[in-house]
């Protein structure tokens, strides 16, 4: 398998366990982050900036799992660059990035940063989330060599 599809599939499994944990999270805890919402609110605010209808309800919903998928998959795929002894380091980096970018940037870019930081608990959920879609994409990477 190519290096590159053997990254993107690690990748996709990054994100789609960092989409997982938050979907069962949401469901069952109020104090839960709420990516999703600033996901929504991102789309929203990309598509009236370019000038076209942002969408709403259901099709708001698919359009922001579909982009946080590529984007998060995108992301996590990087992991993949450089050798197996470090890969679960970079995992772990790659994903503690990721959700301090998620509570540190919202503010910065005109998004309602409570939804990801509106507790220490929901910041701390946050990052865990994002660590544990970067180990994902880690061992997925590591498993597929």
């Amino acid at each position: 398998m190519k290096p590159e599809i053997r990254n993107i599939l690690g990748g996709i499994t990054g994100a789609v366990v960092l989409n997982l944990v938050h979907e069962v999270a949401k469901r069952v805890s109020d104090k839960a982050p709420r990516i999703d919402l600033l996901g929504e609110e991102a789309v929203t605010k990309t598509a009236e900036a370019v000038g076209v209808e942002a969408p709403t309800g259901e099709v708001l919903t698919a359009s922001t799992f579909v982009a946080d998928l590529a984007s998060n998959a995108g992301y996590y795929a990087m992991i993949g660059k450089g050798d197996d002894d470090t890969i679960l380091l970079r995992g772990a980096g790659y994903g503690l990035m990721a959700g301090l970018g998620a509570i540190g940037l919202a503010k910065p870019l005109g998004l309602n940063e409570s939804t990801v930081a509106r507790t220490g608990e929901t910041k701390l959920l946050t990052i865990t989330w994002y660590l544990l879609g970067g180990l994902a994409a880690a061992l997925a990477i590591k498993s597929l060599r």
